[in-house]
């Protein structure tokens, strides 16, 4: 770590250091952090190891380079940040590094929320149960965060059969909303409907990013697969009609399935 802060430091040199670096901002550098986040989960999806070495580096010197910036501005430094989490772990681990016992990760989870609620209550202004849920993050994670802070208080169905039901009401109002062709309708109940899949998939303990994403993946082999089957006799998607392509899809979905 050491080294890493060193280099940084180089880095940002008001007289020697890198021009690009040197003009950095929190806010001209902050979608590099998501950038380097995401090639993470690439590498973790991908199984590439070794390529997880090297993007775990890449976001650790996102934070580093971070704390640089707030070190030169007096506001805090690298040390802070470690103590900070270190500190913010030990107390919502109280069944690790206190004398709670949870041996259930439902209960586990609504801890872990219940303290950061009352974390947030200790400065004393007014707050809701849902503070402090990160506004700029995925749609779909923000949904399941926000599902899981009003769980922790007992807001919540009580079976996944409840959630079901839930999902069926509102697929019955997205296809009253598309018969009366009303945009801003057909949108508010086309969000409705993806939030209580996000509430199935909390209810389920699954993650609705981590499956979407698979379910990206697949539909983009699949695809891939089509293409490549033409490929060979020399034809192109845009050539054949809505029955073939349906046809070569079963075929490739078959193939895949088998593989």
């Amino acid at each position: 770590m050491e080294k890493l802060l060193e280099v940084t430091k180089e880095l940002r040199n008001p007289e020697t250091g890198c021009p690009w670096d040197r003009e950095q901002t929190f806010s001209s550098i902050s979608y590099c952090a998501i950038e380097e986040a995401y090639e993470v989960v690439e590498a973790i999806e991908e199984k590439d190891y070794e390529s997880l070495k090297s993007e775990l580096g890449d976001l650790l010197f996102q934070v580093v380079f971070h704390c640089e910036m707030a070190k030169e501005m007096n506001l805090f430094d690298f040390d802070d940040v470690v103590n900070a989490i270190s500190e913010k772990l030990i107390s919502r681990h109280p069944h690790v590094f206190g004398g709670a016992t949870i041996d259930d990760v439902k209960i586990q989870t609504d801890l872990w929320e219940r303290q950061k609620i009352q974390e947030m209550q200790k400065s004393g202004k007014k707050l809701s149960v849902l503070d402090g849920i990160g506004k700029n993050q995925p749609a779909l994670n923000r949904a399941l965060k926000l599902g899981k802070r009003a769980s922790s208080v007992g807001f919540d169905w009580q079976s996944t059969e409840d959630v079901m039901i839930k999902i069926s009401e509102e697929l019955e109002e997205l296809t009253s909303a598309l018969k009366s062709d009303e945009a801003a309708l057909i949108e508010e109940e086309l969000g409705d409907l993806l939030f209580s899949i996000v509430n199935l998939a909390r209810n389920t303990q699954k993650n609705p990013e981590t499956a979407l994403r698979k379910a990206n993946q697949k539909f983009e082999a699949r695809f891939r697969g089509m293409e490549d089957h033409l490929q060979t006799s020399n034809q192109k998607l845009e050539n054949l009609s809505f029955q073939e392509m349906d046809k070569l899809w079963e075929l490739v979905k078959r193939k895949h399935d088998v593989s």
